[in-house]
């Protein structure tokens, strides 16, 4: 029988259903969704399919303990508890980060010092050896401290799941891929939708549509962390990476088209594309966007510029007033933005018919949804 591990995915605030449900497809199983991330179980081909599927997921932690600890040495002895030998080679290097919220143990780095100890301690008599050189591959430690119970981890990922391999360089306050992603879903783009973005920027929202409706996985570009933990099978990286491969919808008659008016943004956008596989369904060109007219199929994701994409207040209300204007010339299939602007709608000129909330990082923000409701 194949070991079972629990794995925690962390995700923007407001898109865990999202989330959820890319899980689910995986096959995962004991899935348990909380604020800003989802927790499930599956074999190790799970931990290689987790990282180079999911779209949404901030990064993949394989969770290694839970437990009180209201001091030091309940935390010490915690972390102690943990097969370290079995997982870490006596070389290893293992740095611990952290954090720490509403607990008593409110020192951050205090608490990845005791940590540090206690994995040390238990590798040394592990091993049987009276040195740990910690030249060898690199397996982070992650723990975080809720209210005295704490969670230690291994992040599975390394660099962020967002950093999918494309974007080399970005514009000014760019969108993260993953809540990209994240925005591609909640506005129903399929196979053979018809995305576009008047404020596109580096293509972000464009690129990760496209992705979404080829079913092209996101991680197929990079390498992750765990691909060098000696518990895990190697096999399983290149299994994944085929499954996905052969996932591919190469059929999807997607396609994609971006307006922004600085050219730079555009030729990094039409750069970006290409670097992700999708530049044959996607074309970028300048244009501003009060000569944005909606294609009748088409549906618009956008992330208008506010705040430190524009710094002028009275700029950026001007701009969602001029696409509120023309998006409701001709709506087309529904449009769906982004955006920190609490007054959003008085400028757009239209109230949302939904609205979520979802934090961009630590700026909350509102994805306002326009669409035509199915009459009753």
């Amino acid at each position: 029988m194949s070991t079972q591990y629990t794995l925690v995915a962390p995700c923007f605030f407001g898109t865990e259903s999202t989330l959820h449900f890319e899980v689910k497809r995986l096959g995962a199983q004991n899935i348990q969704v909380t604020d800003g991330r989802v927790r499930f179980e599956g074999d190790a081909a799970l931990v290689a399919a987790a990282n180079i599927n999911l779209r949404t997921a901030e990064r993949v932690l394989l969770l290694l303990a839970s437990y009180k600890a209201a001091t030091f040495d309940e935390l010490f002895d915690g972390c102690y508890r943990i097969p370290w030998e079995e997982l870490l080679p006596a070389d290893a290097a293992f740095p611990v980060k952290g954090s720490s919220l509403s607990s008593q143990l409110s020192s951050v780095p205090a608490c990845q010092s005791v940590l540090k100890k206690a994995i040390v301690k238990r590798m040394l008599a592990g091993h049987k050896t009276g040195a740990l050189p910690e030249t060898g591959e690199t397996y982070k430690v992650r723990f975080a401290l809720r209210k005295n119970e704490v969670e230690i981890y291994l992040d599975t990922s390394g660099d962020g799941l967002h950093k999918r391999g494309y974007r080399r360089n970005a514009t000014l306050a760019p969108i993260k891929e993953t809540l990209a992603a994240a925005i591609a879903d909640l506005g129903r783009v399929r196979r053979d939708s018809l995305v576009q973005d008047p404020f596109c920027g580096s293509g972000t929202l464009i690129i990760e549509a496209a992705q979404k409706a080829l079913n092209l996985a996101p991680g197929l570009r990079r390498h992750f962390a765990a691909e060098h933990f000696a518990f895990l099978p190697p096999e399983i990286w290149g299994q994944q990476r085929e499954a996905a491969r052969d996932a591919v919808r190469r059929d999807a008659a997607f396609e994609g088209a971006g307006y922004d008016i600085d050219p730079a943004a555009v030729a990094l956008a039409a750069a970006n594309a290409k670097l992700a596989g999708v530049g044959d369904r996607c074309r970028f060109a300048v244009a501003d966007v009060k000569d944005f007219a909606p294609q009748p199929a088409a549906v618009v994701l956008t992330n208008p510029p506010y705040g430190e994409r524009l710094g002028d207040a009275a700029e950026a209300a001007s701009l969602a007033r001029t696409l509120g204007q023309v998006w409701q010339r001709s709506p087309g299939q529904g449009l769906y933005a982004i955006t920190a602007d609490v007054d959003f709608e008085q400028h757009f000129g239209k109230k949302a018919v939904r609205r979520r909330k979802i934090y961009n990082g630590m700026i909350p923000c509102q994805l306002y949804m326009y669409y035509e409701q199915p009459k009753r």
